[in-house]
């Protein structure tokens, strides 16, 4: 019996083929391993730590994944349609602006997605002491994966970041629909004028801490989630 998985070979390293039984097991063993471990240390964290978790040596990851830039990829993009799909239902389902944004970043925040976003997707201007705008660094180890940002770009309707043409299209989508998000909720006037759909991404990966012990984590997420949004609602004057 065969099974088709997305394993190494195309331009973003990705090709299908027949798995055997076994093959996919790994194959998902692996795949939630790096998430795992990712979401506990940065995409920094070493292939070593990734088989470790997933109880299989590092030879079977490397053969699933060419390169740690393949694998981080393959998660990066994983959270960054995940994250994408639940906007979606969040527009969908929501009629109330900022019942569709709470909802979003609820959603978003319980999933620990914040803690893989692409690092592409985080783009906040800070101003150092030289006055150039720079960009917070995603927590990181050392590593020979590089996921760096780059200065903002100049931003378009809704204050989406500029996506650079190598980003790909899955990064450009989440934009899109968390800028509608923001769109609608400000229209409303229930979210402050100042906040750009950086600002609620930023949200997602600072309400996600990851803590040791589940039930903590959980009820820290909670807590600061509830912190922050009353930080972007829009008060009467």
């Amino acid at each position: 019996m065969t099974m088709s998985a997305t394993t190494g070979g195309g331009r973003d390293g990705s090709r299908t083929t027949p798995l055997r039984v076994d093959a996919q097991r790994n194959l998902e063993h692996v795949l939630r391993a790096a998430r795992e471990v990712f979401g506990e240390l940065g995409y920094g964290a070493p292939m070593e730590d990734v088989a470790r978790r997933a109880r299989v040596g590092v030879g079977t990851v490397y053969r699933r994944f060419p390169s740690k830039d393949v694998l981080v990829r393959r998660i990066a993009e994983e959270e960054t349609s995940r994250l994408t799909d639940q906007a979606r239902a969040a527009l969908g389902q929501e009629d109330e602006p900022w019942s569709a944004l709470s909802r979003f970043l609820r959603t978003s925040v319980a999933s620990g997605a914040g803690r893989l976003l692409p690092p592409q997707v985080l783009r906040v201007s800070v101003e150092d002491g030289a006055g150039e705008p720079r960009v917070p660094q995603q927590r990181t180890q050392p590593a020979t994966t590089e996921l760096r940002l780059v200065p903002d770009q100049p931003v378009a309707v809704a204050s989406v970041p500029a996506v650079a043409a190598e980003d790909d299209a899955g990064t450009a989508a989440l934009l899109e629909v968390v800028g509608r998000l923001v769109e609608r909720a400000r229209a409303a006037g229930e979210l402050r004028a100042d906040v750009s759909v950086s600002d609620v991404l930023l949200v997602i990966a600072t309400a996600a801490p990851s803590l040791p012990d589940a039930a903590h984590q959980a009820a820290a997420s909670a807590r600061l989630l509830e912190i922050l949004l009353e930080g972007l609602r829009s008060r009467p004057a």
